[in-house]
């Protein structure tokens, strides 16, 4: 029953940055992981990053090493996801879900998907 809302889109130029914010509302997330998705349009949904819960350790999709950063803030209920050096593969919705996915989740079931937020980058 817990709901995961995502926040902190926006629009930037090439090379710029964005944090984004995934907060867990109604109830205190009870899950071993959470994972940022996106889709940009005309592509499936992609894994591009997830935080195992217990140690905070991030995982990342190859494409986005080293310029994306996942954080937790538990006094918040609150996933993050630094994203620096934004390129042109970067715009899309993103997503978050208290599961680990990286690359395709063609084989993996969500229940529900929010509204995502969206992150454009343009000149």
């Amino acid at each position: 029953q817990v709901q995961l809302v995502e926040s902190g889109g926006g629009l930037v130029q090439p090379g710029g940055s964005l944090r984004l914010s995934c907060a867990a509302s109604g109830v205190t997330l009870d899950a071993y992981a959470v994972g940022w998705f996106r889709q940009a349009p005309g592509k499936e949904r992609e894994g591009v990053s997830c935080i195992t819960l217990e140690d905070g350790r991030g995982f990342y999709l190859d494409s986005v090493k080293g310029r994306f950063t996942i954080s937790t803030d538990n006094t918040k209920n609150t996933v993050y996801l630094q994203m620096n050096n934004l390129k042109p593969e970067d715009p899309a919705v993103y997503y978050c879900q208290p599961v680990c996915g990286m690359g395709s989740i063609a084989h993996m079931t969500f229940d529900y998907w929010g509204q995502g937020t969206q992150v454009t980058v343009s000149s």
